[in-house]
């Protein structure tokens, strides 16, 4: 049953207070799904037998525009709150694509790991390799659901979808484009100094 509203302005203000706090109770249990992981790892480590192996350059350059795709989504929110949409609609376009760029970035990662013989399974497999590559794929695939949201919002922003007072839309995709950032710094150091 499709809920009536008296007007768009009551349509739009029950969006603003229901979409953020959506958006961070999923932020809440995907930290929780990493801390989990993060945890078994630290666990599985103290049982020995771990291969202990130098994070591929390519990680830490994905980083660097991982980062970049969170200033530009920022700017993306900033020129959408101040009613720039044209400019807000580039910085969502950039941020598109320096996220397809980290995740491009992270494939080759996996197979500069896998010419190092660590894989995922396998014969050859160590459990080290195991949780890395566990780790990182699991972030793509946030980021994956990020682009995805990406592309959706900047659709609706082509569109003029957005306005000064309602761009909730790009507010709660750049929440959650942030989160994925702060994540991959977390596993990245994780990674490199949980050894």
């Amino acid at each position: 049953m499709a809920t009536i509203y008296a007007s768009p302005e009551e349509a739009l203000d029950v969006k603003r207070r229901t979409a953020k706090p959506m958006m961070w109770i999923g932020i809440v249990a995907i930290v929780m799904f990493f801390g989990g992981l993060t945890s078994a790892y630290v666990v599985r480590q103290a049982q020995g037998d771990w291969l202990y192996f130098d994070v591929p350059d390519i990680f830490f350059i994905s980083t660097a525009v991982l980062l970049a795709s969170s200033l530009t989504m920022f700017l993306a929110q900033w020129f959408a709150r101040k009613g720039n949409l044209k400019i807000a609609t580039a910085a969502l376009s950039v941020t598109t694509i320096l996220g397809i760029t980290f995740t491009a970035m992270q494939y080759e990662g996996w197979l500069t790991l896998f010419d190092l013989g660590i894989t995922f399974t396998g014969p050859e497999s160590n459990i080290s390799g195991s949780f890395f590559i566990g780790l990182v794929f699991a972030h793509a695939a946030h980021v994956a659901t990020g682009i995805a949201s990406l592309i959706f919002t900047t659709i609706k922003a082509l569109l003029n979808k957005y306005s000064a007072e309602n761009h909730i839309g790009i507010e709660v995709c750049g929440i959650y484009w942030h989160f994925l950032d702060i994540l991959w710094i977390y596993l990245i150091l994780f990674l490199v100094f949980i050894r």
